[in-house]
């Protein structure tokens, strides 16, 4: 089979892209479970969540991305699901602080913080959203946004100043609006 050369290839284990972004998730060992890491705006910040899951489930066994790392990495409270998730989430943070750092030094402060920002924003609007279960209409400040919406629509719109007022049948004769 031939391969697609427009597809992104991944030099780190445990990620891989998908639709622009990178995700990363880990199988659990002797289990066919797969723990979702997140969805990341780097291949980077994918495998630095995947290193954490992968040392929080494999211990010496792991293989890792940034090996030179090991001692920076958030340590899990558990092997369960939801606590490897946060520090991965956590390292992956991290490695997009530091990415930013090393990225480019003719960068000036402000155009790093904002990338940084945006990283992060990207971050936990996909990932958050999608391995916690949080409604978006929730995490971007916008609750009841649909039901404002489909509300608006059962509203009957207003009627002309010059509407003669009827409070009984509208098939009426003078009627302007339904003239056939």
């Amino acid at each position: 089979m031939a391969s697609n050369p427009s597809r992104k290839q991944s030099r780190y284990h445990g990620i891989r892209s998908r639709g622009g972004k990178w995700v990363s998730e880990i199988r659990e060992p002797r289990k066919t479970r797969r723990i979702w890491l997140g969805t990341f705006p780097t291949a980077e910040m994918a495998a630095a969540a995947y290193d954490v899951a992968a040392l929080a489930l494999k211990r010496g066994d792991a293989v890792l991305n940034f090996p030179s790392s090991l001692d920076s990495y958030p340590v899990p409270a558990s092997t369960s699901p939801q606590d490897i998730r946060s520090a991965a989430a956590a390292a992956a943070a991290a490695a997009a602080l530091q990415g930013n750092e090393e990225q480019d030094s003719s960068l000036n402060l402000i155009e790093k913080k904002t990338k940084y920002e945006y990283d992060m924003m990207m971050m936990s609007s996909t990932s958050l959203a999608s391995s916690v279960g949080m409604d978006e209409e929730e995490l971007f400040g916008m609750p009841n946004l649909l039901a404002n919406m489909a509300e608006g629509m059962l509203v009957s719109p207003p009627r002309p100043s010059d509407y003669p007022d009827s409070s009984g049948n509208s098939d009426g004769a003078d009627s302007r609006l339904w003239s056939y």
